[in-house]
């Protein structure tokens, strides 16, 4: 589901990096889709084009059009070619920021996390709206929270500030936050409510799972309801309705 929401930000001739965890299913979605040759998918070990493995085959691709050296595909993604970059979160608070590096004395690294963070114009982080065993799925075309998680992801201040929402602020980068109940967008310094699934409640299922109390925008809709339909989505056709943007050359 959330993979699904994510894709929806896909736009045509997107450059894109995809992060491990959710946004490695991506390219499934796109596959699904029928938009996969309309974008190309990146993975920092050096893939280029084709569509990028995930769980234990992230870092791999069927039918590649180009494997770099890792250095290289940094030196382009340093350099700004990147259109749009799909991450996951483990924390965000109340400013946007995220964690994904240290959590109490466990120091997991960054990775390549902060050189993509840093010059990809669009950014969009995705994960659960709660951590730990939870039961929710799709009924009927809506979402089912059966057991919500133990612990919450959306925190008043997160343990360590791995990418700064003031920063890309600064710079200009659109930025969104997507779960399987809810998106969030970095407006204007806070992180502000513009989505809920169907389904889901506002108070009891979104504000008492988070630590802090977003802005609700005044234009909260609910999430397209293809997300949690099966089958293709129609992506395609959407993509023919929108303006292509053009591809930066590093």
């Amino acid at each position: 589901m959330i993979a699904r929401r994510a894709a929806f930000e896909l736009r045509p001739r997107d450059v894109v990096n995809l992060g491990v965890g959710i946004s490695a299913m991506i390219p499934n979605v796109a596959a699904e889709e029928g938009i996969s040759d309309l974008i190309t998918l990146t993975v920092e070990s050096g893939v280029v084009g084709g569509v990028p493995g995930h769980a234990r085959e992230f870092g791999t691709a069927i039918n590649p059009r180009v494997i770099l050296d890792q250095a290289y595909q940094f030196d382009f993604y340093d350099g700004g070619g990147l259109s749009c970059a799909f991450l996951s979160f483990a924390e965000v608070d109340e400013a946007g920021n995220v964690n994904v590096t240290r959590f109490g004395e466990r120091r997991d690294g960054s990775g390549g996390f902060i050189d993509i963070t840093q010059n990809a114009r669009r950014l969009i982080f995705s994960g659960t709206m709660t951590g730990g065993k939870f039961d929710i799925g799709v009924e009927n075309g809506r979402l089912a929270i059966r057991r919500d998680g133990a612990f919450r992801k959306f925190v008043p201040a997160v343990g360590q500030i791995s990418f700064s929402a003031s920063l890309a602020a600064q710079r200009g980068q659109q930025v969104s936050y997507v779960t399987e109940r809810a998106v969030f967008e970095l407006e204007n310094g806070s992180v502000a409510l513009t989505e809920i699934a169907p389904g889901v409640r506002l108070e009891e299922d979104i504000l008492a799972h988070m630590g802090f109390k977003p802005r609700i925008s005044p234009q909260l809709k609910d999430m397209d309801p293809r997300i949690f339909r099966s089958g293709p989505m129609g992506i395609a056709q959407s993509f023919k309705a929108l303006p292509s943007r053009p591809r930066k050359v590093a």
